[in-house]
């Protein structure tokens, strides 16, 4: 679709909180638009709001509750919680909408507005331009029900148990996980008490850590992103594995007992493996994204399992899966999707998948890993003014080709995109040789340097 997003990146709204795009005001218009799209059938209409620890999610929560209630329609609150909990709970609950108030990963002075349908799908580009089209400009500004049409406001009680029973019921019934000890570090994010909850109530003995949010410490020196202290502790305990989620528990990294740190790659090899010889990988496919390293090209091409690639964003991901009815795929980042169980990354649903199969299989998460061996690649940001459209980049399209021609054959590859969710351009080298693509790395930064000095106006 050729129109140009203002709201939307590829993960919802997305940016400083109190500074637009995620203001009370533009929240307060959002909520009116939302309700206004899903309210469909006749009857009473409900949308679920849950948010994950960040500050600005009271200011957030408040507008948008506002603006449903003014469209005539109710709002069910859940208060910190997980993104994929929020996606359950929309079906679950049989709501006309979720949204969740998360910037995921993102540092706390940030926030993020996502939407999921009733069916706890992320929307597709039609429904977000549509919402645009409502927030931006007057259609919807005069309808304004009064009296008992407006809308109500009640908090859920028992959210936690409802998505724990969900995420449980994907392993074997009897399954548990007795004798483990599994550290947790849960990003001081929505899943501080429910992640740990879920891995007691299956027999784990669990540490837990990064669980004490205090509205600015998300993903501050912790979770997914900051594996650092996740590895240290599992090493000073002496426990089995590491579990670290981000800030809105759509993604999973793992540490095992020596401390390495595997990636949704690695850890994609090992379900991907296991799910092929159940004969629950559909097709004997896995989907991945362009980010994926090579090496899991190579693992899963000894294992016999086809790879189909997607553009980066877990919603390509699900996108693929559904279009060509498969089972199973994620990201290098630990989006991972379940397809057969969920409709959205799960950070939580992809740790106790994980920590079934080693219990089934009897092997610790080193020996399990082992089938894949990651190709070196070097990742750089670089903070961008403003995304200059890439071919404008002469610089840095000469140099890529020339890097691009220096490694075919070799197992390597320059990969360079805009961010979806940040003002940032990145930056991807892969290659059998990490001395040679450190340096081409650093040609190619330099390139971008020139390219937007020129461009500067």
């Amino acid at each position: 679709m050729g129109v140009k997003r203002t709201l939307f990146g590829t993960d919802g709204i997305r940016g400083v909180a109190n500074v637009d795009p995620i203001t009370g005001e533009t929240a307060f218009r959002l909520g009116r638009a939302a309700a206004y799209l899903f309210k469909r059938y006749k009857g009473e209409h409900h949308v679920v709001i849950g948010k994950d620890t960040r500050i600005s999610g009271y200011m957030l929560e408040h507008a948008l509750t506002s603006g449903i209630c003014s469209m005539g329609v109710n709002v069910v609150l859940v208060g910190p919680f997980t993104t994929p909990g929020i996606a359950f709970l929309t079906r679950a609950l049989r709501t006309d909408a979720g949204i969740m108030i998360s910037a995921s990963h993102n540092p706390y002075q940030d926030n993020g507005i996502k939407f999921f349908s009733s069916e706890g799908s992320k929307l597709p580009d039609e429904i977000e331009f549509r919402i645009e089209e409502l927030v931006l400009g007057n259609e919807i500004d005069l309808i304004r029900p009064t009296g008992d049409q407006i809308g109500k406001v009640e908090r859920l009680s028992g959210a936690e148990g409802r998505y724990i029973e969900f995420i449980k019921n994907t392993i074997p019934r009897k399954q548990k996980f007795d004798g483990i000890h599994v550290v947790m570090d849960m990003a001081n994010g929505g899943a501080y008490r429910v992640a740990p909850m879920a891995f007691r109530e299956l027999g784990a003995h669990v540490t837990a850590i990064g669980n004490l949010p205090d509205g600015t410490n998300i993903n501050d020196g912790c979770g997914a992103l900051h594996p650092e202290r996740l590895a240290q502790t599992v090493r000073d305990l002496g426990a089995d594995l590491g579990i670290g989620l981000d800030g809105d528990a759509d993604r999973a990294i793992f540490v095992t007992h020596s401390g390495r740190v595997l990636d949704g790659d690695a850890v994609m090899a090992v379900v991907a493996r296991h799910l092929k010889g159940n004969q629950r990988l559909k097709d004997d496919t896995l989907v991945t994204t362009v980010m994926s390293n090579m090496g899991l090209d190579v693992a899963m091409e000894r294992e016999g399992i086809r790879l189909r690639k997607t553009q980066v964003g877990d919603r390509y991901v699900l996108e693929e899966l559904e279009a060509h009815n498969l089972s199973f795929g994620g990201e290098q980042s630990g989006h991972l999707i379940f397809r057969d169980f969920h409709t959205t990354g799960d950070g939580l649903m992809t740790a106790i998948q994980l920590v079934s199969i080693l219990v089934e299989k009897g092997l610790s998460l080193e020996e399990a890993s082992s089938l894949y061996q990651a190709f070196p690649q070097v990742l750089k940001t670089v903070p961008v003014a403003r995304k200059v459209p890439l071919e404008e980049l002469k610089r840095v399209s000469g140099v890529a080709r020339r890097i691009e021609a220096d490694l075919k054959g070799n197992h390597g590859r320059v990969l360079i995109r805009y961010s979806g969710t940040e003002s940032a351009l990145r930056i991807m080298i892969e290659g059998p040789d990490r001395n040679q693509i450190d340096v081409f790395s650093e040609e190619i930064l330099k390139a971008v340097e020139e390219d937007f000095h020129e461009i500067r106006p």
